[in-house]
């Protein structure tokens, strides 16, 4: 078995008496696509939450062994009047690998301009994130977390409510990740995604109910 990414140990979060985990253990392989699946309500967004470093868990531990992670929240979660532009919102990507208000280098531009082409935002650039739709939102947010180049890109519902030709390009940006050594997480109920999958891990009311291979592990030949 490959090394792991990220190891949890006994998480617990409580929101105000109400246990969205409790007692989970996951252990997130090096360079795999890991898909968190389960019902509403389950505490997969919560789970990813945690395994980002986006919050702290009531009890329990998280250890990564990787230098970076970037975490792609659904768009519900992001306000939609940020006084940002589209190249601005994508450029915090940049921000969080070199530091707040640093001047960004030329590899770093060149990462931002990439990311906007590879989710064809590019011509967006110049436009107020607060007038796109949403799916383009959702793309802008996908966007700032290939900028950060990071070696866990953790992403949130990263295809859901898109059109067909917006969720491809979504996961084809992932398979791009994945193609260049990336961990990436998903929490996901895309089948193309979760048949790609390397890693399951199946959640019900806070606990894991089953972590195993995926449907693309299973297929791969033995060496």
């Amino acid at each position: 078995m490959p090394p792991s990414a990220v190891i949890a140990r006994a998480l617990r979060v409580d929101f105000a008496g109400d246990v969205a985990l409790d007692g989970v253990d996951v252990d997130i392989r090096i360079g795999a696509l890991t898909v968190i699946v389960g019902p509403n309500g389950a505490g997969k967004s919560t789970l990813l939450e945690v395994l980002a470093g986006a919050r702290e868990p009531s009890a329990g531990t998280v250890n990564a062994r990787a230098h970076s992670r970037a975490f792609v929240p659904q768009r519900a979660a992001v306000s939609e009047h940020l006084p940002l532009t589209v190249r601005d919102l994508v450029s915090v990507g940049a921000w969080g690998r070199v530091g707040p208000w640093r001047r960004l280098g030329s590899a770093d531009r060149a990462a931002i301009q990439t990311a906007m082409e590879r989710l064809d935002i590019a011509h967006l650039a110049a436009v107020p994130f607060a007038s796109l739709s949403g799916g383009q939102r959702q793309r802008a947010l996908l966007a700032q977390g290939l900028a950060r180049r990071a070696d866990i890109l953790l992403l949130d519902e990263p295809t859901t409510g898109l059109d067909a030709k917006s969720a491809e390009r979504n996961r084809a940006a992932i398979a791009h990740e994945r193609g260049r050594g990336a961990t990436v997480v998903c929490v996901s109920h895309d089948d193309r995604l979760i048949g790609d999958a390397d890693q399951l891990i199946e959640l019900d009311a806070g606990r894991v109910r089953t972590s195993r291979d995926g449907v693309r592990a299973a297929r791969a030949p033995v060496p």
